[in-house]
């Protein structure tokens, strides 16, 4: 526009004196001399007067263009440096975003589901931890999962946590999205005190079962002793087994916490979980349902480099896993069932545990543990005992073995223990389409009497070995859809299928005799999305061990129809144990902010056999469970690597 207007001024200062002096010659002499003159003259004026005004003209254009541009130049000048300090204060805010992100938020849980490292990472196969959860996963999820549970959004291999609570998490699971995003989701919940991170664990429960006979057991069945028609005798009807059973529960809801840490750089990690499931007052249900809270798990791991060392009450390095070996919900596998004795035939254990682990590689992992030892007579969950053997020739001693030396469900923590059960597991993932693992246990049993009928005879020290061996396998057979089998062999190992099965038998003489059983959980598992679909079958089979003394029999299996009071016995001793399970978990809602909200359902078609009936009498007892469960997990996850160091 200044350009526009020098211009136009320029034409105007060359213009002006020409009309100025054509203006004088018309107002000149009248003589021709006069005017010849003056007409030179003016001619003369008229050429020089233009030329002495172009050139102020000129100079003040020119003076106009560098003027405009000076401030053509000072205004670049000015745009890029705001550019300048705008990219400063965008790579600012960003730096800014990432330390807020690592100071406040975590990642996908590393307890639900296996941990993003590389599968070279000896860490990777154990402490990948992952809600819940979340799988542990997840996680997810699952979490929730046992906080399966599945993860804590979907079935965390219960979880979890939430893991998840979310079922053995999902890659659909916000977790496994931020993880394959490399960017953290938020962590809420989680607090940092020092260089130790703090993230509560944990999902609230609401539950309600039905079953159509009173089988008992509260929200957890009791496999081995549901109804069966004629409880006492080949006539007398169990009126139990003619009614139904209904209830609403808040019992399997936990808390807990989690505490990370890198301590001369080793990963610690120590783990609490509890629910409401201890010993109850028996008036508990009339008003208050004042539930008491009880421990699941509470451990310390430690690992560095290819080695891992854990103590404390955990669970057993005998149950299941889905990856690696972990001692975290959401990689390990106690089945998606709501019920909190969950399937029959799984073999399991929380037990106070020392154990070492050795990584060779991401792929493969080696674990030996020291279990606490029990020395299992039957009685508990509704669990079978052995008869004994009676009659003069029955050495003293014998008849107060179970309750003092052999727990019968009534010694707590009071029975003698000879040495720690030893086991050892081997553990191969070679992708993470394929898990499988072989190991076995080892147990030692000592009692005492007397060497004769008479109390005060010498005293004789019997002693047993028992053991067994398992081999467990999950490998996915298409996307989202795995199939697993877990399956365990033994003789004085029925207390790792839930206490189903009794040890051992004892003899006349005091000797013990090892009780052989078998057991598995086969089935599948599918995810869809927001959607965790499982079937499993679990059965336990348990051998014959009877003998006889003074014409009477006694162990494991007797006959029914033998002498007077074998009948309420022999029905206890059940010969097999099998159970039908289908359920769904479903995600209606999951925000890493504000937790997950899952719909659970079950259904179990539950039967048992003993060895011996009476004639005429069914040869089994049936039962049907339906399970319905709210979940909402608690929002959090455990650190991520970096922030740990």
């Amino acid at each position: 526009m200044r350009l526009f207007l020098g211009c136009i001024l320029t034409v105007g200062l060359i213009l002006s004196p020409a009309r100025a002096g054509a203006s004088g010659t018309g107002s000149g002499d009248s003589g021709a001399t006069k005017a010849a003159r003056s007409s030179a003259s003016d001619t003369s004026e008229a050429a020089a007067k233009p030329e002495a005004s172009a050139e102020p003209a000129k100079a003040s254009v020119e003076s106009e263009l560098e003027e405009l541009r000076d401030l053509l130049l000072t205004q670049a000048q000015q745009l890029q440096a705001q550019s300048e300090q705008l990219k400063q204060q965008q790579e600012k805010m960003q730096m800014l975003e990432e330390q807020l992100k690592v100071g406040t938020a975590a990642p996908a849980k590393l307890a639900a589901a296996p941990d993003p490292q590389p599968a070279s990472s000896p860490r990777a196969a154990s402490l990948s931890i992952p809600v819940a959860s979340a799988a542990r996963p997840s996680a997810a999820a699952a979490a929730s999962a046992n906080l399966a549970g599945p993860s804590a959004a979907l079935p965390a291999p219960r979880s979890s946590t939430p893991s998840a609570s979310i079922p053995v998490a999902s890659a659909a699971s916000p977790a496994a999205a931020a993880q394959a995003n490399n960017t953290i989701p938020d962590s809420p919940l989680q607090v940092r005190l020092g260089t130790a991170y703090f993230t509560p664990i944990g999902f609230m429960d609401f539950t309600g079962v039905f079953r159509n006979h009173n089988a008992g057991g509260g929200i957890g069945s009791n496999f081995a002793a549901i109804p069966y028609e004629f409880p006492t005798s080949a006539t007398g009807i169990n009126l139990l087994n003619h009614v139904n059973e209904a209830r609403l529960s808040i019992q399997n809801s936990r808390l807990g916490v989690r505490v990370d840490a890198l301590v001369k750089g080793a990963h610690v990690i120590g783990y609490v979980e509890t629910d409401f499931l201890g010993n109850n007052p028996t008036n508990v249900a009339v008003s208050s349902n004042s539930n008491t809270l009880r421990s699941r798990l509470y451990w310390v791991d430690v690992a560095k480099s290819k080695w891992e060392f854990l103590g404390g009450q955990t669970w057993s390095l005998i149950t299941p896993g889905r990856t690696g070996i972990s001692p975290l919900p959401g990689n390990l596998f106690f089945s998606q069932d709501i019920d909190v004795n969950y399937q029959a035939g799984l073999v399991w254990g929380r037990i106070p545990e020392f154990r070492f682990v050795f990584r060779p590689s991401g792929k493969a992992a080696i674990a030996f543990a020291l279990d606490n030892q029990e020395q299992y007579w039957g009685g508990s969950a509704g669990g079978p005992k052995p008869l004994l053997p009676t009659g003069p020739t029955v050495v003293n001693g014998v008849a107060g073995l179970p309750g003092t030396q052999l727990n019968d469900q009534t010694t707590t923590v009071n029975a003698p223990q000879l040495f720690p059960d030893v086991i050892a597991k081997i553990a191969f993932d070679p992708s993470p389409k394929f898990h499988v693992e072989i190991g076995g246990v080892e147990r030692q049993f000592r009692v005492a009497v007397n060497s004769t009928t008479s109390s005060a005879s010498p005293v004789v020290n019997h002693r047993l070995s028992g053991g067994g061996a398992f081999l467990n396998l999950n490998f996915q057979l298409f996307n989202g859809f795995r199939v697993l089998t877990n399956n365990f062999w033994n003789q004085a190992g029925g207390r790792y299928i839930f206490g189903q099965v009794p040890d051992l038998t004892i003899n006349p003489d005091g000797s013990l005799s090892p009780i052989r059983s078998s057991s598995t959980v086969t089935g599948i598992e599918y995810t869809h999305k927001n959607t965790f679909l499982y079937a499993y079958y679990g059965g336990i089979y348990v051998h014959r061990d009877i003998g006889l003394v003074n014409g009477l029999e006694y162990g494991y299996g007797v006959d029914a129809t033998g002498a007077a009071g074998n009948y309420t016995t022999a029905i206890t001793q059940n010969r097999a144990v099998q159970e039908f399970t289908v359920g769904l978990n479903q995600t209606l809602w999951r925000d890493t902010k504000y937790g997950a909200l899952n719909l659970m359902g079950q259904y179990s078609y539950l039967t048992r056999n003993p060895w011996s009936v009476a004639a005429g009498n069914p040869t089994n007892a049936k039962l049907d469970l339906g399970f319905i469960n709210l979940r909402y997990t608690l929002p959090g996850a455990a650190p991520a690597a970096a922030q740990l160091r």
